[in-house]
């Protein structure tokens, strides 16, 4: 076993560099630079920025210098926001980012998996298509649609939350509302699909011909093996929504990392973008690491380290 984390700790390394790598290279294969405005820079100022960041130097050194940083966590100097470096934008926003999403994430498991659950035991009744029919307004309608509706009737019309800002806990209620509406909506889909599969395998039906409750054929054996394409999903999803969504939090006038990114992609702000992907791979690459070690304990028959199932 501590082969196997060896093993995915030294490819997590190698992935992450080899990200790094390329999406340096493809900031620099861009035509123009940071400092590219339509309003052509004199000369003169042009040359001295590019001195100051180390610009005027071969791709080469750039990369290295970039790569020496990395390894001490030093993301570099943000080229848009002057006096700013990329490790200050990301203590600011990160914070901002990660509370929405741990509070959409919660939302999406706790109501996501029950609704799919319920759904699939009651199929074709009543409950069965309302639900259905929510989930697939919520798959269906865009998050900027559900964030503008949110504002409009619950802070315009109603009152009952700010327009904009978290200056209370009121002002999470519709970024979390609005960043969770897709992926709740998608779970308990998938919740519901997975959980009639399982419903129709034969060790279920061997489980209720020896008399076992209902309760715990549902409980121990249904919901447990349904769980895994569940979990396939949450994992990446929670990396996704933790890094921000620049639609809700522009709509919402959040200083998060989402805004950061694309900003800085209109900005042409190199070492931000490179900063971004780095921590979204991060995210990612440790959300998939909890995701396999999570099948271990769903279903025993997955051996982490064994090379097969």
């Amino acid at each position: 076993m501590s082969g196997y984390y060896a093993k995915r700790v030294l490819s997590a390394v190698i992935t992450i560099l080899l990200i790094s790598s390329l999406t340096f290279i493809m900031m620099h294969a861009v035509p123009g630079g940071p400092f590219t405005r339509e309003r052509p820079v004199p000369d003169e100022i042009l040359k001295t920025l590019n001195e100051k960041y180390n610009l005027d130097a071969s791709y080469f050194e750039q990369y290295v210098d970039y790569m020496k940083g990395l390894l001490t966590f030093d993301l570099g100097p943000s080229y848009s926001k002057v006096g700013t470096s990329v490790n200050d934008l990301v203590v600011s926003g990160f914070p901002v980012s990660a509370k929405i999403g741990l509070m959409a994430s919660a939302l999406i498991i706790a109501l996501g998996i029950p609704v799919g659950i319920i759904s699939a035991l009651k199929q074709n009744k009543p409950i069965d298509y309302l639900v259905m029919f929510l989930a697939t307004v919520g798959v269906t309608v865009p998050s900027f649609v559900m964030a503008t509706l949110i504002i409009y009737f619950f802070a315009g019309k109603l009152g009952w939350i700010p327009s904009f800002g978290v200056t209370d806990w009121r002002g999470y209620i519709g970024p979390v509302l609005a960043l969770s509406g897709y992926s709740l909506s998608f779970v308990a889909r998938l919740t519901r699909s997975s959980m009639l599969e399982v419903l129709q395998q034969d060790y279920i039906r061997t489980a209720r011909a020896n008399g076992i409750h209902e309760f715990k054929v549902i409980a121990k054996h249904a919901v447990k093996n349904a769980m895994i394409p569940v979990v396939t999903y949450v994992g990446p999803m929670v990396a996704s929504i933790l890094t921000g969504s620049f639609v809700i939090e522009k709509i919402f006038a959040l200083p998060g990392l989402g805004r950061h990114f694309i900003e800085s992609i209109t900005n042409r702000d190199y070492t931000t973008i490179m900063g971004m992907t780095i921590i979204y791979a991060v995210l990612y690459i440790v959300m998939i690491f909890i995701v396999d070690v999570a099948y271990g304990f769903i279903d025993p028959r997955i051996k982490l380290g064994k090379g097969k199932a």
